[in-house]
């Protein structure tokens, strides 16, 4: 079992460092800020897999062997993807993820899934960073509830007795970084308030 396996077995999370090269990297940049210009009528946030069957970079992107090499670690060469998503939050006003478990969104069974997480761009507590809770990958799938007095990318959140946020850890990730975690474990992100674009890609 290698050290990634060990960690995300036992924390419910793991992070590859320099994953994807640098030249990539600026495709998937450039191609978010089109994105963006072609779906005036999304917020950044937004850019999700309804875009994706008609987007060949991102079908390229989303296919690349290092990134299937990763998920093969996790639930073996049986892969397939079934969401994808640029989490791009704009300087000053990205919207926050609130506390939640992918899986709680997802009608599979079974819940043999892996979400990776790919840094488009620099990741930071300052920018909006995904921050993860621990071991909470133990927990069982929640309902998440309703949470219409935030602006938030989800609208929900779990519910307040499954997050301890004193245990809170900063997934801190370069540009080409990829973080994987579980479809339970407990994570979110604040807003960018920074004046750095934080874009992710799920």
């Amino acid at each position: 079992m290698t050290p990634h396996r060990k960690q995300y077995d036992h924390l419910g999370y793991t992070i590859f460092r320099n994953v994807l090269d640098a030249d990539l990297i600026k495709e998937a940049s450039d191609h978010v800020e089109w994105l963006a210009k072609k779906h005036p009528e999304l917020r950044p946030e937004e850019l999700g897999h309804f875009l994706v069957p008609d987007d060949p970079f991102w079908i390229r992107l989303v296919s690349d062997d290092r990134l299937l090499d990763i998920v093969e670690q996790f639930i073996g060469p049986n892969i397939a993807l079934f969401a994808s998503h640029y989490i791009n939050k704009p300087p000053f006003s990205g919207r926050p993820v609130l506390w939640h478990q992918d899986g709680s969104y997802w009608p599979l069974e079974p819940m043999d899934v892996v979400t990776l997480w790919l840094a488009v761009d620099a990741s930071t507590p300052e920018n909006g960073g995904m921050r993860v809770i621990p071991a909470t990958h133990r927990l069982d799938l929640q309902e998440m509830k309703s949470n219409p007095e935030v602006d938030s990318v989800l609208g929900s959140e779990i519910p307040v007795e499954f997050v301890d946020e004193s245990l809170a850890v900063d997934l801190v990730l370069g540009p080409g970084d990829v973080s994987v975690h579980n479809p339970t474990i407990v994570h979110g992100s604040s807003a960018n308030t920074s004046p750095n674009r934080r874009c992710g890609l799920t």
